[in-house]
């Protein structure tokens, strides 16, 4: 079993934190999902002493900020402009701290085809893909890489408007999406050695979770809803091979920019290999998520996670 050295806590008082915006909720395709993530951040920082207080969507932050009542922002603003550096430039410009990378990290992580394009640039491993621009030829991209392939919209989250082709079949329903869908989808190589995610807090990668779906694949069902899901952490019973999956994902977290707090998806061809797949850098925390899962594994229980985020924004003191 890989051992995982955690430092503890940087300091104990929440007064150090001063009044801290939990942002959650917004207009994106994910706000129900950002509503059970804050809630539960919330409530987790009011138990832990913290001044905290929660916010829907980014117009009601600025208030906020304008009318002096926020010292620094918890982040759990799920897709848009939570996730795609329109936040993290506001808040960088009006000198508010915020969780989670900055600007650069989060829109190119918002966007998984330039992720990938990053990615091969860095000589770092990832899955075969296709960008299909709006009004593409989405058959003729799935036909390059060939069956089995998913096809997903290049900046979206939480499983939204993933298509599983298998064959022939499969494409007029993922054709007939396309062609309404306004921005760019990514047609991606199927992989199937397993599907894991790596959760990074800092410097340090957490031990993987291998997701088993009950049946079919790991869709928002499978994500939000089903009980029967396996999370199985750590992800490998092979040391080494933990230890490897945990590095590529922090480099792979870092090549794109990304600091702080985030989640790296990564899958195992049936070779063997680890292929990054992409980043989040707003997780979920709801019951389902996976990013408290992992902490729970090295003795960070879900309070003293948010804890460890929220003090991430807070510079260190030399001396």
């Amino acid at each position: 079993m890989t051992t995982v050295t955690v430092q503890p806590p940087r300091f104990k008082d929440p007064a150090r934190f001063g009044r801290v915006a939990v942002l959650m909720g917004g207009v994106s395709s994910e706000r129900e999902v950002s509503l059970n993530s804050g809630q539960n951040v919330l409530a987790a920082l009011l138990a832990r002493g913290v001044q905290a207080f929660g916010v829907d969507g980014v117009p009601a932050l600025i208030e906020a900020i304008r009318a002096g009542k926020v010292d620094r922002v918890f982040n759990i603003l799920h897709g848009g402009d939570g996730e795609n550096g329109v936040l993290q430039g506001l808040l960088q410009s009006l000198g508010v701290p915020y969780t989670g990378p900055g600007v650069l990290g989060s829109a190119l992580t918002m966007d998984k085809i330039r992720t990938k394009q990053v990615w091969q640039a860095a000589g770092l491993p990832t899955a075969g893909f296709v960008r299909i621009p709006p009004g593409g030829d989405l058959a003729a991209a799935v036909r390059t890489l060939g069956f089995p392939v998913f096809v997903k919209p290049s900046a979206e989250g939480s499983s939204v408007g993933v298509f599983r082709i298998l064959g022939e079949d499969d494409l007029v329903p993922a054709a007939t999406f396309a062609s309404t869908y306004p921005g760019e989808l990514l047609a991606e190589q199927m992989l199937t050695g397993g599907e894991f995610t790596v959760a990074v807090l800092g410097d340090l990668a957490l031990p993987s979770v291998r997701i088993v779906p009950a049946q079919g694949w790991y869709d928002y069902h499978a994500k939000y809803i089903a009980d029967d899901t396996q999370y199985l952490c750590p992800g490998l019973d092979d040391a080494a091979e933990e230890t490897q999956i945990r590095a590529l994902a922090l480099e792979g977290f870092r090549a794109a920019g990304c600091s702080g707090w985030g989640r790296v998806d990564v899958m195992r061809h049936a070779d063997g290999r680890f292929l990054l797949m992409e980043v989040n850098t707003a997780p979920g925390m709801t019951s389902h998520s996976l990013v408290p899962k992992e902490a729970a594994q090295v003795g960070i229980g879900f309070e003293e996670l948010c804890w460890r985020i929220l003090e991430q924004t807070v510079p260190e003191v030399a001396g």
